[in-house]
């Protein structure tokens, strides 16, 4: 990428970081897309460090004690060997936390940013997604943060990251399903085997191809059968309890497909938007609660831009 952060900071840096879902099935670290639910943050140089927040979960994010975003600011900043400027921080948040929505990747990357920001940091978007993947264990949910859309990313260093943006085809509206209770990141992986077989490898890579082409082409067609996974799916459904019932409906209801949202226990399904959201609202419902299951659904959309994009965030073109 051909973007650095200006290298004269404003005094005041507001950043609106979108949601994400990763994984989407088969492209397990690999994908994610970003959704259009936002973490704002606002921050201004201080005298000491000060947290204020509103909006969903508000007494995790202003807790000024262990905060992600201040914790991974000073780290990068002390990395780096340059002065840590205590920063009074507003936030307003949208997203569910710790339910596979990549709350902690866009908190990862809001410290980042403030760093690179108040610490005039000379850092490409590259660098700025493989810092936070480099923390986060796998590119996919930074990637999507940061550069919006469907995103596929891959680690080429330790805390080096290659991304694109796909920007998909067609209209594809989005349910989320979002149970009451959390899952910690390191239960979902720890249910995980350590070792694949060859049949099992391919059929994801296939699939991923498939789900690439299903979005690029609007093939919604064939994506209940693009987001087959083998990798993950499998081992945490007995954890992710909307997953198998949601399986259920798609190729009806005016669901097209559904998949994990990053590692659960949240599930995204792909609607068809020939097909009133009330109508799948009700069918998905009644669905659930047949299955003695309650979940908070939201509708959305692919979020075609990303954190970067933000009116608060100065960039320039290098060579």
């Amino acid at each position: 990428m051909a973007r650095r952060h200006h290298s004269k900071p404003a005094k005041v840096l507001e950043l609106l970081l979108p949601a994400t879902s990763a994984n989407l099935g088969p492209a397990f670290d690999a994908a994610a897309l970003a959704f259009g639910l936002y973490l704002r943050v606002k921050a201004a140089p201080a005298k000491e460090f000060s947290v204020s927040a509103r909006g969903r979960d508000a007494s995790i994010c202003g807790r000024a004690e262990n905060h992600l975003i201040l914790n991974t600011y000073r780290e990068v900043l002390r990395e780096e060997n340059k002065a840590v400027v205590p920063l009074a921080l507003s936030i307003t948040n949208q997203m569910p936390i710790g339910k596979g929505c990549g709350s902690s990747a866009a908190a990862r990357l809001a410290g980042i940013a403030l760093a690179v920001h108040f610490g005039n940091l000379d850092w490409t978007d590259d660098q700025i997604v493989g810092e936070a993947s480099r923390r986060e264990h796998h590119p996919d949910n930074a990637a999507a943060c940061w550069i919006g859309g469907f995103a596929i990313a891959r680690m080429s260093g330790p805390a080096v990251a290659q991304t694109v943006r796909v920007r998909p085809k067609g209209k594809w509206p989005l349910l989320f399903a979002v149970p009451d209770d959390p899952l910690s990141t390191e239960e979902a992986r720890r249910i995980l085997p350590r070792q694949y077989s060859r049949t099992d490898a391919v059929a994801n890579i296939q699939s991923s191809m498939m789900l690439l082409a299903a979005m690029v082409y609007d093939r919604k067609g064939i994506l209940a059968t693009a987001l087959a996974d083998r990798i993950h799916q499998p081992y945490r459904a007995s954890l992710c309890p909307l997953l198998p019932a949601l399986e259920e409906l798609v190729g009806k209801s005016g669901i097209t497909g559904v998949a994990l949202s990053g590692a659960g226990p949240s599930v995204l399904a792909f609607l068809d938007p020939a097909v009133s959201a009330n109508k799948v609202r009700g069918a998905v419902q009644s669905h659930l609660k047949a299955k003695g299951l309650a979940a908070e659904l939201f509708f959305t959309e692919i979020a075609q831009k990303g954190a970067r994009d933000a009116p608060g965030w100065t960039k320039r073109k290098v060579s």
